[in-house]
C-alpha cells in the first residue's frame, strides 16, 4: 500500500510554538502539583532541591514552580524509586506508609515492565486517571471496532499486594502487565471475583471471557485460535508485539487438523489445565461444519495472504511489527491488509498516539495525557544535557524521551532515542519516530541478523545472541529459528553479518582491528523453540503470554545452556 502524503510543518511558527509552550505548562501543572505532596516528593534525595524551593516560595505561583522544576528537578533512573516502590512489597504492608507514595491516594495496579532481558522485571505503580481521561485511545484496554476483534489477553498476574487500611479494609493491589492492569481498571474486574464471570463474551472479541483465565500457554494459545478460525467476521488483529501473533500462528499450523475437526464438531479439545473453565467454554462454543468445509479447504499457515482468506473481512493488524517478526506478518496478511502500530509508549507511561496522517506504522503524535514528555538531545555537545521542551525540538533532531508522568515519575529518562520528523499542522505537537535504544548496539545487533536472514538464510521467527566462547576472543553467537526451508547460499549470511556490524557498530569494528573480535557465529535452532522459550519464561515468572520477549542478547545461563542443546546446524 502507498504511503500516506503528510503536510508536517518542518518548523512551529511563533504563535504555534507560544501555544505548545503553554499547552506542556499547563499539562505539566496539572502532574507535578498535586504530586509535589508525595512521600516520594517529599523524601526523595533527588528532589531535596525542589522541594526547598517550592516549600519557601508562593504556593500560587505558578509560574515559579514551574520554574523550580526546570531548575531543581534532575532527570533520573529506576534506582531512585526502587525503595519507595520496596515499601508496597513489605508484609505486612499498612496504609500510613504508602498511601500518597508517588501520586494521590493508592495505586491501581502495579505495571510490570516487558521482559527482555535476564535482569529484575521493573515494576511502576498505575493510579486510576481522572475520569475523563478513561476513554482517551491511550488507556483503552479495548478499543471500538466494526466487526470482530481478535485481540488474545489474558488476566494472568504476578503477585497480589495486600495494603492494610486504617479502617480496617484490605486493599488488594495487582501486579501484572500494563495492558491487563488496563483492562481491569476499565472493566472494574477485581481478581476477587474473576470465577464469577466465566459465562461472560465481550460483544465483538473473538475469544469469552473464560479464556483469559487459562494458565497453561499452550492451552492459551489452542483455545484462542479455536474460537477465532470458528468466527470468520474478523475485521482487525490486535497483538501488542508482532512475534506473539507469529507464535499463535505457529500453533494454528501445528494443531490444524484438531481445531479444525473441532469445530466441525463444536467440541473443546482435550488439553491440559482447564478444570472449571472447560464448561463455561463448552456452552459458546457449537458445531460448524460449513465453516470446518471452508477451512480445509484454505489449509494451515504457509501460504501468502492466508489470513485475508480465513478471514475475508479482515481491514488491518495492529501491532509493533519490526524486527524479525516483520517478514512473518507480512507473509500471513499479504499485500492488501495495512498494519498499524498501537502508538508509542511503555509500562512507564504513553508518550504518543499513531499518527494516522502519516505512515502508521512509524509516525506517533506526541500528546499530553499520562505523561509529560521533554527530551534530551543525543548528539548535543553541551557539557550537561539539557532537558527541551517539546517547543525547542528541531526536525531531523535525534533524542531521548524524559517523562514526568501522572503516576509520580519526575524527569524518568527512557533510554530510546526517538526522531523528529515534523510538527502536526493544526496544533503544533511533535511527530516522531522510534529509532533505537539509547545505547544503540542492541538494534544495530538485530538489523545485522535480520538483513542477513531476509537475503541469505530465509524466513526468520526469532533469534537471540548468547556470547560463543568456543574460541578467542568471545563474539557475538547468533541463535536463529527460520520456517520452511534454509537458503541454498545460507552460508553467505556470516559474511552479509560480519559486513553489516563492521558499517554500523563503531565499537566492534574497533575491537575487530584490534584482535579483541572475531566474525561473529549464526547457529539455527529447532521449530518451536522460542515458544518454548515464552512458555518457559512465562510459567517460571508467573506473568502475561504478552510480557515476554526474547531478548536480544540472553543473560541466563540456564536458558543458555537449554538453547545452545536445540541447535541443529552451523552456517
Amino acid at each position: 500500500m502507498s504511503r500516506p502524503e503528510t503536510d508536517l510543518l518542518d518548523s512551529l511558527s511563533s504563535e504555534l510554538s507560544q501555544q505548545l509552550k503553554d499547552r506542556v505548562d499547563q499539562a505539566l501543572l496539572e502532574i507535578i502539583q498535586p504530586n509535589s505532596a508525595s512521600q516520594f516528593a517529599q523524601d526523595a534525595p533527588e528532589l531535596a532541591k525542589f522541594y526547598e524551593a517550592i516549600a519557601q516560595s508562593n504556593s500560587k505561583d505558578q509560574m515559579e514552580f514551574l520554574r523550580s522544576f526546570r531548575e531543581f528537578v534532575p532527570t533520573m533512573n529506576y534506582e531512585p524509586y526502587r525503595p519507595f516502590i520496596a515499601k508496597f512489597f513489605v508484609t505486612p504492608c499498612k496504609e500510613a506508609d504508602v498511601k500518597n507514595m508517588f501520586a494521590p491516594g493508592l495505586p491501581y495496579f502495579f505495571a510490570m515492565s516487558s521482559m527482555t532481558s535476564g535482569k529484575s522485571v521493573k515494576t511502576f505503580p498505575r493510579y486510576r486517571p481522572p475520569p475523563h481521561l478513561l476513554h482517551h485511545p491511550l488507556y483503552l484496554a479495548l478499543p471500538p471496532s466494526v466487526g470482530t476483534t481478535l485481540s488474545p489477553s489474558s488476566l494472568r498476574y504476578s503477585q497480589i499486594l495486600k495494603i492494610d487500611c486504617e479502617d480496617g479494609r484490605s486493599e488488594d493491589v495487582t501486579v501484572c502487565s500494563l495492558s491487563i492492569g488496563f483492562l481491569r481498571m476499565a472493566m472494574n474486574w477485581d481478581v476477587e471475583h474473576d470465577n464469577e464471570r466465566l459465562d461472560l463474551w465481550l460483544p465483538g472479541q473473538t475469544d469469552p471471557y473464560a479464556i483469559s483465565l487459562v494458565k497453561s500457554y499452550r492451552a492459551f494459545f489452542v483455545l484462542h485460535a479455536l474460537f477465532a478460525l470458528a468466527d470468520r467476521r474478523v475485521t482487525i488483529i490486535r497483538f501488542f508485539f508482532a512475534n506473539v501473533f507469529v507464535n499463535f500462528l505457529q500453533y494454528v499450523e501445528d494443531e490444524w487438523s484438531l481445531l479444525v475437526d473441532c469445530i466441525e464438531k463444536g467440541i473443546i479439545p482435550d488439553i491440559e489445565n482447564l478444570d472449571h473453565l472447560r464448561t463455561p467454554l463448552e456452552k459458546h462454543f457449537t458445531p460448524n461444519p460449513l465453516r470446518a468445509a471452508e477451512l480445509r479447504e484454505i489449509g494451515p499457515p504457509g501460504i501468502k495472504g492466508w489470513a485475508v482468506r480465513v478471514w475475508p473481512d479482515l481491514t488491518k493488524f495492529v501491532g509493533i511489527t519490526g524486527g524479525p517478526a516483520a517478514a512473518s506478518i507480512t507473509h500471513a496478511l499479504g499485500p492488501s491488509i495495512p498494519t498499524q502500530a498501537p502508538g508509542y509508549g511503555s509500562s512507564e507511561g504513553g508518550i504518543a498516539t499513531t499518527y494516522h496522517e502519516g505512515d502508521p506504522k512509524t509516525d506517533f503524535k506526541v500528546v499530553f495525557v499520562d505523561v509529560v514528555t521533554e527530551f534530551l538531545d543525543v548528539h548535543s555537545n553541551e557539557p550537561s544535557e539539557r532537558v527541551l521542551s517539546a517547543h525547542e525540538l528541531v526536525t531531523g533532531g535525534h533524542y531521548e524521551p524524559v517523562l514526568t508522568t501522572r503516576n509520580g515519575l519526575w524527569r524518568y529518562r527512557l533510554g530510546d532515542v526517538v526522531t523528529v520528523k515534523g510538527f502536526a499542522p493544526d496544533d503544533g505537537l511533535p511527530v516522531i519516530n522510534y529509532l533505537h535504544r539509547r545505547d544503540g548496539g542492541l538494534s544495530q545487533l538485530t538489523n545485522a541478523i535480520v538483513s542477513a536472514a531476509k537475503r541469505w538464510i530465509g524466513h526468520i521467527i526469532d533469534f537471540t545472541i548468547v556470547g560463543d566462547e568456543r574460541d578467542t576472543p568471545i563474539t557475538y553467537g547468533y541463535l536463529v529459528e527460520i520456517g520452511g526451508e534454509i537458503g541454498k547460499d545460507a552460508r553467505m549470511a556470516l559474511q552479509h553479518t560480519f559486513e553489516n556490524l563492521m558499517a554500523a557498530n563503531d565499537e566492534y569494528r574497533t575491537a575487530f582491528w584490534q584482535g579483541r573480535a572475531r566474525w561473529p557465529t549464526i547457529r539455527l535452532v529447532e521449530k518451536g523453540i522460542f515458544a518454548q522459550y515464552r512458555r518457559q519464561k512465562c510459567d517460571k515468572t508467573n506473568v502475561s503470554i504478552s510480557q515476554v520477549k526474547v531478548p536480544v542478547v540472553l543473560s541466563d545461563l540456564t536458558l543458555r545452556e537449554w538453547l545452545l542443546e536445540k541447535v541443529i546446524v552451523e552456517l
